[in-house]
Parts: structure tokens; sequence; C-alpha cells
């Protein structure tokens, strides 16, 4: 049978970690989390410990601080295939992502012949609830920039619930890997693409977090729009 990791990165988190820990652990389907929490001040990492007493499928990392979500996501990928992991998955704590749709992620790599899966919302039956206006534009706007620069054919590069196959992520050297906000999604997409693997979106609602607060700012738009450009004249 194979292993399945959900794994996600957390700072001060500790409105939503223990509810998205329990939805995904609900799911009929085998699955472990692994949370890689960069010392988070409100405790979250406290909450996932009290968690672990009681279900072996929660696993915890604690880094000494704000370390960034690329390196978050890169090192949950190692410790992942360090431990036998086939699919490993992105996602946000927020329910920003939602988790009943884990196990399309899933099924699209597993059953329709992809190597990495996204829940987008810019295909066809995706949407984006609750955000104001011009963050949608913002984030239409950075997708709709990313493909025009990359000639990448995914609709939401900057997506951040995305499962890989483990072959995936032995391909790519993950400490070539550059960016560490919203730009790391797209390098990692871009990255897989380029070595020929096989991308698959799964249309996703995405709903703007209700509890806690975003980590969203301008630093990271700039390296994303950035980071765009060095990809493709690196390529």
């Amino acid at each position: 049978m194979s292993k399945k990791l959900v794994i996600i990165p957390t700072f001060n988190e500790k409105e939503n970690i223990s509810s998205i820990i329990d939805a995904v652990l609900s799911l009929q389907v085998n699955i472990e989390i692994l949370i890689v929490d960069d010392g988070s001040p409100d405790g979250t990492a406290e909450i996932v410990k009290a968690l672990q007493s009681n279900q072996s499928r929660i696993n915890l990392l604690q880094r000494p601080g704000k370390l960034g979500l690329g390196t978050a996501y890169i090192t949950g990928f190692k410790w992942g295939l360090e431990h036998g992991f086939d699919y490993l998955i992105e996602m946000d704590a927020d329910f920003s992502h939602p988790p009943a749709k884990i196990l399309e992620l899933l099924d699209a790599c597993e059953n329709l012949g992809g190597d990495v899966s996204i829940g987008s919302r810019y295909v066809r039956g995706g949407k984006v609830t609750n955000w104001p206006f011009n963050r949608l534009a913002l984030s239409f706007g950075a997708s709709l920039y990313t493909r025009l620069i990359t000639w990448m054919p995914v609709k939401d590069p900057t997506a951040g619930f995305v499962c890989y196959k483990r072959k995936v992520l032995e391909t790519i050297n993950l400490d070539e890997i550059r960016f560490v906000g919203y730009a790391f999604q797209i390098e990692m997409k871009y990255t897989s693409w380029k070595k020929g693997f096989k991308l698959i979106e799964i249309p996703i609602t995405f709903t703007d977090r209700v509890a806690g607060t975003s980590k969203m700012h301008g630093g990271i738009v700039k390296e994303a729009a950035l980071g765009v450009i060095k990809l493709r004249l690196n390529s």
C-alpha cells in the first residue's frame, strides 16, 4: 500500500491547527500529517504535541524561527522521502484548501497519469470566495503573468495545494530550489514541467482564511514577479 503524507507549514496557527488535522485524518484514506512549525510564539507546536499523544499519524518538525514557506516545504519533502512516502501533498493550515479535495489530488496522481496534481482556482469549476477584488486581481494577474513569461501550461502556477509523486521530488535537486515565498510554488511546478513530468489541475474552491492572520506581504509579491523572469532566463 502506498504511503501518503500531507505537509502543513505553520506559523501562529493555534486557531486552525487542531481542526485542520482532524479534517485531514478523517478522510477515508490511510494518510499521515507532517507539521513543520517555524517557532510559533502562539503555542501551535504545543497543541500539535498534545494531539500526538493520541494519534500516531501526526508528525512534527520544529524549526527555530520563521524561515520561509519554501524552506519549510523543502524540509518536509526531504523528511517524507527519508521516511518512504510515495505521495507528498502541500497544504495550508487555514482551510483555504478544502481537505476533501486531497482525495482528488491523490486520484489524479495514482490513477489518471499525473506526476504532479494541483488544486487550481483558475480552471473550469475552480473559484475563489471571500477575497477582496484587489487581492483576486493580484492573484489572477500573477498567474497570467507567469504563464506569459514561462509558457508553462498551468493556469494556477502560484497554487499551494499540490500533490507530488515521490519520483518527481527525487528527480529535482531540492537544494537548488532558490525561492522561499510564493515564487517557490512557481519554481517547483516549472522545474517539474521542464523535467518532463505531467501536471494535472483539479478545480477547487479557495476560501480566504477565517481565523488567524495572513502571511502575505509585499516582499513575497516582489520575489514572485522577479523570480519568474529569472526562471525563464536560467532555463
